[in-house]
This record gives structure tokens, sequence and C-alpha cells, in this order.
């Protein structure tokens, strides 16, 4: 999924936090979902090898509307956010390293 320029971006006040200078990984989780742990592992380890970038996970049964404005599905959902705060890039299920790192080089 590719956003426009001057369409929605997602900052600080839906995240919860700053995001990343160069990209942010933006996973939608929810409690019981066992994917969802091993796919924080695998961000996280991928946000500590690029700087500037910066994982954040949401509750997505917490955030609805976001959930809902953003038509997610299935959890887990990653959003791969441009500097500006842009979608870039968007999976649902568990990724691979390797494709986690390919969507970031076309966001970085």
């Amino acid at each position: 999924m590719h956003e426009q320029d001057g369409e929605r971006r997602l900052g600080a006040a839906e995240l919860g936090v700053e995001p990343g200078e160069r990209a942010t990984l933006v996973q939608f989780s929810t409690a019981f979902c066992r994917p969802c742990r091993a796919t924080w592992r695998t961000l996280q380890e991928v946000a500590a090898m690029v700087d500037g970038v910066t994982h954040v996970e949401l509750d997505a049964e917490a955030r609805l509307a976001l959930v809902r404005e953003l038509e997610v599905v299935s959890t887990p959902t990653v959003l791969v956010l441009d500097g500006q705060g842009r979608i870039v890039g968007r999976a649902s299920g568990q990724p691979r390293k390797v494709d986690v790192i390919a969507a970031l080089g076309r966001a970085v």
C-alpha cells in the first residue's frame, strides 16, 4: 500500500511516541496473538540495526479508531512509515527479517 504525499500521516499523537527520524515500523498486535511476539522480536532487531529507525507496537484492541481508519483486519499488521510519517509499506502476518529490511530500504 502506498500513500501519496499530502495524505494521512502518523505522528506522535497517533503512535504515543516520537516517530523515527528516518523511518518507523508500526506493529498492530493483540494480547493473544502468537505471531505478534515473533514479529516484535524481528522488528526490534531490524530497528536496532538501522540508525534513525524506531519500532512502535500498538495494542489493536486499545486503538480501535486507528485500526478502523487504517483498515487493519488482522494481527500482526506492520506499517512502514517514512521520515515524514507517510505509510510506504504494509504487511499482514509475521514478516521475514529480509522483507522488513527491504521495505525499510524503500522508506529511507
